[in-house]
């Protein structure tokens, strides 16, 4: 099932994905592949600090986008992802870190069991979350694909804000600030940094960033 909490209302992530594929039908793009942690985030909502095994999410031309990771990931992606549980996709652990296979070789078979193996694909060519051999895997898995670097891409579609992102980003702001004041509040010279993070915390004034 959909997570019933997700970071922002479904609106804002069709936004998104709205802007993303009519980037994507400018550039030549039938499917793209994202790698970058942020541009995830920015697509989905999933956040997990799990990119030390490949990941990525994927958007075709229809329909949510999906997220693909290692397995054990795919839990914390049902509680973040706006999408259903269909469109989250998981490898096995035998995948990770071996040099017999390669996570992008089990993408491969999800990108074509979703009917996008004969299309042309965009990948993050110059993004550091997305390798050599995981290029090499699907080049070699996908030979009816047409690959093109789409680099930036979805970056580009974060520059603007929506107002919904303001807001949360004020949001943010006033607890920054109250956390500083707080900070200022109790810090001496010579304090220790866990002491001063235990009196920022102990319930004063600031207390949650309130």
């Amino acid at each position: 099932m959909a997570n019933p909490h997700p970071r922002f209302f479904r609106e804002e992530y069709g936004a998104r994905v709205a802007r993303t594929r009519a980037a994507m039908e400018e550039a030549g793009i039938e499917m793209l592949i994202a790698s970058d942690p942020s541009n995830m985030v920015w697509l989905t909502g999933y956040g997990g600090w799990s990119f030390y095994a490949h990941q990525c999410v994927l958007l075709g031309g229809d329909g949510d986008p999906v997220w693909f990771g290692r397995g054990m990931d795919g839990q914390g992606a049902k509680r973040t992802v706006f999408m259903a549980d269909h469109d989250i996709e998981g490898y096995p652990d035998h995948y990770v870190q071996s040099t017999e296979r390669h996570p992008m070789d089990f993408l491969a078979g999800v990108i074509e069991a979703r009917g996008w193996a004969g299309g042309t694909i965009g990948v993050e060519m110059d993004n550091y979350w997305y390798t050599a051999a995981a290029h090499e895997a699907l080049v070699n898995h996908l030979p009816n694909a047409i690959f093109k670097n789409a680099n930036a891409l979805v970056n580009w579609q974060r520059v603007v804000k929506s107002p919904t992102k303001i807001d949360y980003m004020t949001v943010v702001a006033r607890i920054v600030e109250a956390m500083h004041a707080r900070v200022f509040e109790v810090i001496e010279p010579g304090m220790p940094m866990n002491e001063m993070a235990s009196k920022i915390l102990d319930g004063g004034p600031y207390h949650g960033g309130a």
